[in-house]
């Protein structure tokens, strides 16, 4: 393996230093000409690491002023739990309610979008086939903390009530839920999380900076017969969030 960047040396520095509480939150960090000179490294070193660090909820840049130590910060606690989707009603909101948030979401579907090659693997269709398409925004206490893009395919549901995952009678309800309003028996999800950064739309209605942490979870809803019924690609930013798998164990 190379050696790491100096970038990436360099914010190991700077996160060791508060780590060590030679800064403490709410402390302005020296310049960064100062930063520079006393690690032997360049401006735009200091910079990509400091950018690294704010991203990170280290540390918090503030325009006109500098870069302080960022306050501490309570993460929301998201547990991937298969009891999330035997409540009833949103699971979403079940699980606000129960960290004493208010969750709530703000949504907009598109029906019959033709489905792009991943998606349409993902749900064992054809690639153009047609899909209903919903782009999720999650707010806790009115605060973006997670977004979301859920696919449907329009065959499915085309013609009855839930055709429309936030129109209706079972608007929000969920999938297992709405699902199971046609006969459809939903009996496990499939997620595959891995860690990225936020790009520019994301980034903007996050607002994280562009190029935070976050976590991306692919998730796949299949029936009792082994349908895909739904996928979705979800990103929560690590500085708000954290997740927790709940694993259920038999005796």
């Amino acid at each position: 393996m190379g050696e790491q960047p100096p970038y990436l040396r360099t914010a190991d520095v700077l996160r060791r230093r508060v780590a060590e509480q030679e800064w403490t939150s709410g402390d302005r960090l020296p310049s960064r000409a100062q930063l520079a000179e006393e690690l032997g490294v360049g401006d735009n070193v200091i910079r990509r690491a400091q950018e690294l660090l704010i991203s990170q909820g280290v540390l918090e840049g503030r325009a006109g002023s500098g870069t302080y130590v960022a306050e501490p910060r309570e993460r929301l606690r998201m547990v991937r739990s298969q009891h999330r989707e035997q409540r009833g009603g949103s699971p979403y909101r079940a699980d606000m309610a129960a960290l004493g948030r208010r969750g709530a979401w703000e949504s907009r579907t598109e029906a019959k979008v033709p489905a792009p090659p991943e998606i349409a693997g993902r749900l064992g269709l054809s690639e153009g086939d047609l899909c209903v398409r919903t782009s999720y925004e999650f707010l806790a206490d009115g605060r973006p903390v997670q977004l979301s893009i859920s696919w449907e395919p329009y065959d499915l549901t085309a013609g009855t009530l839930i055709v429309m995952p936030e129109g209706g009678p079972y608007a929000g309800k969920g999938v297992v839920e709405r699902m199971a309003e046609i006969g459809v028996a939903v009996t496990h999800a499939v997620e595959r999380p891995e860690p990225g950064e936020a790009d520019a739309d994301e980034a903007t209605l996050l607002g994280v900076p562009r190029g935070a942490l976050v976590t991306r979870i692919q998730r796949t809803y299949y029936s009792d017969k082994g349908q895909p019924v739904e996928t979705a690609d979800i990103v929560v930013p690590a500085a708000l969030c954290e997740i927790v798998y709940e694993v259920p164990v038999n005796p």
